[in-house]
């Protein structure tokens, strides 16, 4: 383990988000499971709160004081090929977790970014590429080993603390410091996949989206989509033929075979000249190219509205706060929810609004734009869906750490709330329930 105060180093790396500061008064590196209870148990005796640092997507806002745990030293990764699981250190990304999986004819339920950290991710529900036939990333989770407020190491089961690994998978951070789990794997070496990309201007955009949106009506549960819609910036850093252009893309990510997947995207295709097409079949350790996040670390501030449905016209109400009359940059993306995350996993866990039928997720960049303006034109979006709104995405906050509301169904809140009263009530972990100091 190594431990110092902030103070005495040059400074913490935010890691991929740099939008928001992080000055702990006390920075742990931790190497193994005992360096996380020791650092709790400091914590503890000396009362500062904990907060936890994997590669640092989720960073929910600034991090002010206290003890800083640091995990991505612990990046271990073990696949059990005949049980078809894998044991995945706290610090371990999703890319090595493909990685390591592939040889097997193996994948994890993993996000579209590699390098974001596989354990919180899940532990935020885990909103994957091939959701909606298999569900969330929580819900195949096996076991977790965590360290509770109390500085306790605890192995939780279904069967050794129920209620806590109810609450882990899906609840967050809140809890303890998750310091690796065992998760279940799919059998799959390869699906079809790629994007489909259109001028998003004038009355296209709208079309797009109300085609998709019909398109999705349709479609099996072993095809998992989602649409982004950004304006792309007109600088040097974007490739010459999309700098200034106002692009919308459909993603799709296909279990079955190459011919049928032919057929099920052939609706898409007749919406009119796609600008790029890279749809086809590839191993599964290419599927990050489905949607190509961006791999250097930015500043941005996001948000993500679960929706009980969209309609067409709400739907382009969305593009036009958003287009190219928005005040700032922003990447709309709508994820088509429903299938295996609609009806959970055998094992109940906190992962809420299975009811959803969409997720619309605004991120912003912060070069040179105010957290305030961006706030002000999330909220009018928010209001154009106003009705079909049924909570929000804790995967899908980024920077508004001081909006906690709306992230669990109020009987879900509360259960989780009776567990922080349980594993952390000196509140090491963050406030009332809902409030994360992950910065993963």
């Amino acid at each position: 383990m190594t431990a110092a105060p902030a103070g005495s180093r040059s400074g913490f790396p935010s890691g991929f988000q740099t939008g928001f500061t992080i000055h702990p008064d006390l920075v742990v590196e931790a190497a193994g499971a005992d360096d996380v209870r020791d650092a709790v148990a400091r914590a503890a005796a000396g009362g500062l709160r904990v907060a936890v640092h994997a590669t640092g997507h989720g960073l929910p806002g600034a991090v002010e004081g206290g003890v800083l745990i640091s995990t991505a030293r612990m990046d271990s990764v073990r696949i059990d090929p005949v049980r078809r699981t894998a044991a995945v250190g706290a610090g371990a990304t999703w890319g090595r977790v493909v990685e390591a999986a592939a040889p097997h004819g193996l994948a994890p339920l993993n996000g579209s970014a590699p390098g974001v950290g596989a354990v919180s991710y899940t532990l935020g529900g885990g909103l994957g590429i091939l959701a909606r036939e298999f569900g969330y990333a929580a819900d195949h989770v096996r076991s977790l080993d965590v360290v509770t407020g109390d500085g306790v190491p605890r192995h939780v089961t279904p069967q050794d603390e129920p209620e806590l690994f109810w609450g882990l998978r899906g609840g967050g951070h809140r809890l303890g410091v998750v310091t690796g789990l065992e998760t279940g794997l799919a059998p799959v070496a390869r699906l079809y996949g790629g994007s489909l990309a259109f001028d998003g201007d004038g009355e296209t955009g709208a079309r797009v989206l109300r085609r998709y949106l019909e398109w999705t009506r349709t479609v099996p549960e072993a095809l998992t989509s989602s649409v982004a819609a950004l304006v792309y910036p007109d600088v040097p850093q974007v490739p010459e033929p999309l700098r200034g252009r106002y692009v919308i893309s459909v993603r799709i990510a296909y279990t079955g075979s190459a011919a049928e997947g032919e057929r099920l995207v052939a609706p898409l295709r007749a919406i009119g000249p796609a600008s790029a097409d890279s749809l086809r079949e590839m191993p599964y350790t290419d599927s990050h190219t489905i949607h190509n996040d961006p791999p250097f670390p930015h500043a941005y501030y996001g948000d993500g509205l679960m929706l009980s449905g969209l309609d067409p016209e709400r739907a382009a109400r969305v593009l036009e706060l958003t287009g190219r009359k928005a005040p700032m940059m922003t990447v709309v993306q709508l994820n088509h929810l429903g299938g295996a995350l609609a009806t959970g996993p055998a094992a109940e866990n906190a992962v809420p609004f299975r009811e959803a039928g969409f997720l619309l997720r605004l991120l912003s960049p912060l070069d040179g734009t105010d957290v305030a303006s961006v706030r002000a034109l999330y909220e009018e979006v928010a209001g154009a869906v106003a009705p079909l709104v049924v909570g929000r995405s804790l995967n899908f906050s980024f920077g508004g750490g001081d909006r906690t509301d709306g992230f669990h169904d109020p009987r879900t809140h509360k259960r989780l709330a009776g567990l922080v009263s349980q594993y952390d009530p000196a509140s090491l972990f963050g406030g009332s329930y809902g409030i994360s100091r992950d910065a993963r």
